[in-house]
């Protein structure tokens, strides 16, 4: 087999598997995209025709009939075409849609696959008796850690017990309120002065005799 057999092969076999492959996403998704814009443009274009068109019949009216009318026709194609392009842009934009979400869904699974495999790698080096074991290391050493600042905390000195000073502490208290009720009970003390006396009656019946006299003498006088 010649070289330019071989070459012809080659590339022929290589169109073939290039063609069983298919284009990739973003390819359609930009072969989709740029026949939206096309038509786009197409419907720009029909639009002014219509208007053009509805511009002539309404220019010629009565005055040329058969003008106005092949007007109208040439409206009623361009909406007729109008109308294609609109149904077949809404076929275009849902399958652009729907190869873009699923071209999204492969990258996302790509990215949490490749996730996987990250975790994966990373959980192959941990040794679960090793975490367990360094785990009650730690477990072990907090509780050194309390207990060292147990003993720091702990005051120096003398430790009294806490039950006699309260038995102590209900002593003095009997021994207060004994003390006020001894104090609520006592009368108060009597006067060291003596009252003044009361005049007696002998003396006050020799007054009254006194003064008797003295009205007679008086009355004796006057007569």
């Amino acid at each position: 087999m010649s070289k330019v057999s071989k070459m012809f092969k080659g590339s022929s076999s290589s169109s073939k598997s290039k063609h069983r492959a298919g284009p990739s996403a973003q390819e359609a998704i930009h072969k989709l995209r740029e026949t939206e814009e096309m038509l786009t443009k197409k419907q720009e274009y029909l639009e002014k025709k219509i208007e053009q068109e509805i511009a002539t019949a309404k220019r010629h009216g009565t005055k040329n009939k058969r003008a106005a009318l092949q007007a109208l026709k040439r409206k009623k194609r361009f909406e007729q075409q109008l109308t294609q392009i609109d149904g077949t842009l809404s076929t275009i934009e849902f399958q652009r849609e729907a190869l873009e979400n699923a071209n999204t869904n492969t990258e996302v699974l790509k990215t949490m696959g490749f996730a996987a495999k990250a975790i994966k790698g990373v959980h192959q080096n941990m040794d679960l008796d090793k975490i367990d074991s360094l785990m009650q290391d730690i477990t072990e050493q907090q509780e050194v850690a309390q207990e060292i600042c147990d003993a720091i905390s702990r005051p120096f000195g003398e430790e009294f017990d806490e039950d006699e000073l309260l038995a102590e502490l209900e002593e003095l208290q009997q021994e207060e309120l004994e003390e006020s009720m001894r104090n609520m009970g006592r009368l108060p003390s009597v006067p060291s002065t003596a009252l003044p006396s009361r005049p007696s009656q002998r003396a006050h019946s020799k007054k009254r005799v006194e003064d008797d006299a003295d009205m007679e003498r008086l009355a004796s006088w006057a007569s």
